[in-house]
């Protein structure tokens, strides 16, 4: 088994960001948390009122010899709405703002290209406002946040469909 790596990204509401990518080989986990901001070890509280600096975000453990990153990322993008700089569908605040969070040069390399390769597309007509970042701290959230969608099925796709995520995702990316 080759080396395992790390990819961490922020596309709003964490709870959605878990089961597009849970469901891969070469996946070993996704975690659900916080990152990029100032405030150590953040409870859902402090990040949900906006003001820690804190994205809610996924990191994913994967094998990059069953899984590449350019996969991962092209997965990333078809999860959000790259162009609003306000948070993600039914959440908005600074906390749900999407951003590639990169390990290492190749993956900010790579999440770069992928960047130009959208804004290359024509997909969208508003400019792609996803930041991306060098990782910083990731805290995981409180373990009623961890694998959601599994635990509360009803919650979760009740929360989603309220959301607008589906809609938007059938939109641009079916």
């Amino acid at each position: 088994m080759s080396q395992l790596k790390r990819a961490t990204f922020a596309g709003g509401c964490f709870w959605c960001m878990v089961k597009p990518f849970d469901q891969w080989d070469g996946v070993h986990s996704v975690v659900s948390g916080y990152t990029g901001g100032h405030v150590d070890q953040p409870t859902y509280e402090q990040v949900k009122q906006g003001t820690s600096g804190h994205y809610e975000a996924v990191e994913i453990t994967y094998d990059p010899s069953k899984m590449s990153y350019e996969t991962i990322l092209e997965l990333y993008w078809q999860q959000i709405d790259p162009t609003d700089p306000d948070g993600q569908f039914h959440d908005r605040g600074p906390q749900y703002r999407t951003a590639i969070f990169y390990h290492d040069d190749e993956q900010k390399l790579l999440a770069e290209q992928s960047k130009q390769q959208l804004k290359a597309s024509g997909k969208f007509k508003d400019p792609i406002v996803t930041e991306i970042l060098p990782a910083a701290t990731f805290y995981s959230a409180e373990e009623y946040h961890q694998d959601f969608y599994r635990k509360n099925p009803n919650e979760y796709k009740e929360d989603r469909e309220k959301s607008g995520r589906d809609e938007f995702i059938d939109q641009h990316w079916s």
